[in-house]
């Protein structure tokens, strides 16, 4: 670990990702972020690099007993690809009837979102595809939308994440072409404490966010 130890907030942390990922503005890519953490920091990734931003709908399965512990992720339109952490799996006792359970609570959760943001509507195939997360503590949910999104066929997989754990990150080399992470951590603990402000996204933010990404014409250097 490097003495930079976090960052003040997703805006920031957005700002110092863009600037490790400048060699894709004027590319034929897509920021793609998770909601809702991923999205205040993949605007600014793309408003500073001049790319498209679009989502890429992921959900953690939450462990009965710890909800911020992930069983496994799911990711897709429906669901309909899931990555499992078998050893969480095991440590928690959690048998598959109950991981459906919570998978099929998800993907309610996936189906009310889309409703209120909309779907994903620009092409990926041939394209450089830049996942962008808040943060990476197991890697289930990245996972999950990598894969969702190497379905798509696009020409180049980008993972962008402002801080995430040595382990999960390793793990997520091996999904996607490139890793872009500032700041890696050996024992990680929670995301949040690599922030000084954390607070949850609000769904008014990401309609808003996303409202502007659709509306921002592109091809212009941004001011």
């Amino acid at each position: 670990m490097s003495d930079f130890e976090g960052y003040t907030d997703r805006r920031e942390a957005g700002i110092i990702l863009a600037r490790k990922l400048d060699a894709y503005r004027g590319r034929d890519a897509v920021v793609l972020a998770l909601p809702r953490g991923g999205v205040p920091i993949a605007w600014e990734i793309a408003e500073r690099l001049d790319l498209p931003l679009d989502l890429v709908f992921v959900r953690k399965l939450g462990a009965p007993s710890n909800p911020e512990v992930a069983l496994a992720a799911i990711a897709g339109l429906r669901g309909e690809v899931i990555v499992r952490n078998a050893d969480v799996i095991r440590a928690t006792g959690c048998d598959a009837a109950t991981l459906e359970r919570i998978a099929a609570r998800e993907r309610e959760v996936i189906a009310d979102r889309i409703k209120l943001y909309g779907a994903p509507g620009l092409p990926l195939a041939g394209r450089v595809a830049i996942l962008v997360d808040d943060g990476v503590a197991t890697g289930a949910t990245m996972r999950a939308a990598l894969r969702a999104v190497r379905a798509a066929g696009p020409a180049e997989l980008v993972c962008a994440t402002p801080v995430g754990a040595t382990d999960a990150l390793e793990a997520i080399r091996t999904e996607a072409d490139r890793v872009v992470c500032p700041l890696e951590v050996e024992f990680f603990g929670a995301v949040g404490a690599y922030y000084t402000y954390f607070d949850q996204v609000p769904d008014a933010e990401v309609t808003q966010i996303l409202a502007k990404a659709r509306a921002r014409p592109l091809g212009k250097d941004p001011a």
